[in-house]
C-alpha cells in the first residue's frame, strides 16, 4: 500500500497555535517503524490547472501570490507564507496520488489531507485548498478519458466537523455523493447540505456512533453505487480530542474504520483515505489512532490483492 506525505513543509506558526503541526512527522515515523509494508512516498505538488478543477482562478492567484486579504487568511487560520502555499499544494497532490494509486491497487492514503472546509473561492478552518474535491474531479476526468465511462465517487467524511466546503462544491453534482457524520453543535456553525448529513449530539459514544454509521452506510448503498470512495478518517471524534465534543474510544474509532473498509470490500470498491482532523490533548493519542487506521488500510490492501475489484465497471 502506498501512502504519501509532505511533513517536511512545516508552517512557521506563532507560539501557542492550536494546530498540531508535529503530528504529521510523528505519524510517518510511527508507520515506518510499525508498518513497514506501507510504502511511504513524498507527495507531489498540485498544479494550478489541477486546483482549477475546483477552485476559482481568482482565489488561486491571490493565495499563491500572497495578495489574499488578511481577513481571508484569518478565516483559514494560518499566517500566509510561501511554505503554507507549498504545503497546501502538496496536501492536494498527496490525495491526487493516493487516488491514482487506489484505482490501480485497491487502497492508498495521504498522511495528511481532508481539507474539507475549503470552498471553491475561499479557505477556512485550517483548510486552504480542498484536496478531496480536487482529487475526485481529476480522477473522474482521467477515468473518463481512459475508460470512456463515468466514475462515480462517494466521499465518506467521518471527521467530527461537517465537510461544509466539500458539500457546497458538489451540491449540484450527481456523480459525487457526500456523506458526513459530524457533531451537530460543532464547527462549522453554519452547515451546508451534503447528500446525507448525520448530526450527532455532544457526548455521543461508541455504540450510538457505530449505529448511526451503519444506518448511514445502508442509506448510501441504497442511493448510490460508487466506483471510488474517498474516506476522511478523522481522529477528532475521540473523547480526548480538544475540539471534538464527542466521546468515542480508540477501540470505537478502530471499529468505525473497520466498518468503512469492510463496506468497501463487500462491494469491491477502491478507497483512498486521508487523515483529516485530530487535535488530541495528548498528540501521541492522535498519532496512535491514525496508525491503527493505517493498519486496517493495509489489511484491506492485502485482501484486495487476493480479490481485485470487479464492481462498478472497474477493471484494475
Amino acid at each position: 500500500m502506498q501512502a504519501f506525505y509532505s511533513d517536511h513543509f512545516v508552517l512557521p506558526l506563532p507560539p501557542g497555535h492550536r494546530f498540531p503541526m508535529a503530528k504529521y512527522a510523528m505519524l510517518r515515523e510511527a508507520i515506518a517503524q510499525h508498518l513497514p509494508a506501507v510504502t511511504l512516498l513524498e507527495a507531489p505538488a498540485a498544479s494550478d490547472g489541477q486546483l482549477a478543477l475546483v477552485h476559482t482562478p481568482g482565489y488561486i492567484e491571490t493565495l499563491v501570490s500572497g495578495q489574499i486579504s488578511a481577513a481571508a487568511m484569518r478565516e483559514i487560520g494560518f499566517p500566509w507564507s510561501e511554505f503554507m502555499v507549498a504545503r497546501a499544494r502538496r496536501s492536494v497532490g498527496a490525495t491526487v496520488a493516493a487516488v491514482r494509486s487506489a484505482l490501480q491497487t485497491g487502497v492508498a492514503a495521504n498522511l495528511a489531507g481532508g481539507t474539507h472546509h475549503a470552498y471553491a473561492d475561499k479557505g477556512g478552518g485550517f483548510c486552504v485548498f480542498n484536496d478531496v474535491a480536487v482529487a475526485a474531479r481529476l480522477a473522474q476526468a482521467e477515468w473518463q478519458r481512459q475508460h470512456r465511462q463515468p466514475l462515480k465517487v462517494a466521499v465518506i467524511d467521518l471527521d467530527v466537523h461537517q465537510g461544509n466546503g466539500t458539500a457546497h462544491i458538489f451540491q449540484q453534482d450527481d456523480s459525487v455523493f457526500t456523506l458526513s457524520l459530524h457533531g451537530d453543535k460543532n464547527f462549522p456553525f453554519r452547515k451546508e447540505a451534503s447528500d446525507l448529513d448525520v448530526a450527532l449530539p455532544d457526548g455521543c459514544g461508541d455504540t450510538e456512533y457505530l449505529a448511526a454509521l451503519e444506518q448511514a452506510l445502508l442509506e448510501l448503498s441504497q442511493r448510490f453505487e460508487p466506483g471510488l470512495v474517498l474516506y476522511l478518517a478523522g481522529a477528532d471524534p475521540y473523547r480526548g480530542d480538544r475540539l471534538g465534543r464527542l466521546a468515542l474510544t480508540e477501540d470505537g474509532l478502530e471499529a468505525r474504520d473497520r466498518r468503512v473498509f469492510d463496506w468497501c470490500h463487500e462491494r469491491r470498491i477502491p478507497v483512498a483515505f486521508v487523515m483529516a482532523g485530530g487535535y488530541g490533548r495528548q498528540i501521541e493519542e492522535t498519532v496512535r489512532i491514525q496508525r491503527r487506521t493505517f493498519r486496517l488500510g493495509l489489511s484491506y490492501a492485502q485482501r484486495w490483492q487476493q480479490h481485485p475489484g470487479q464492481q462498478a465497471g472497474l477493471d484494475v
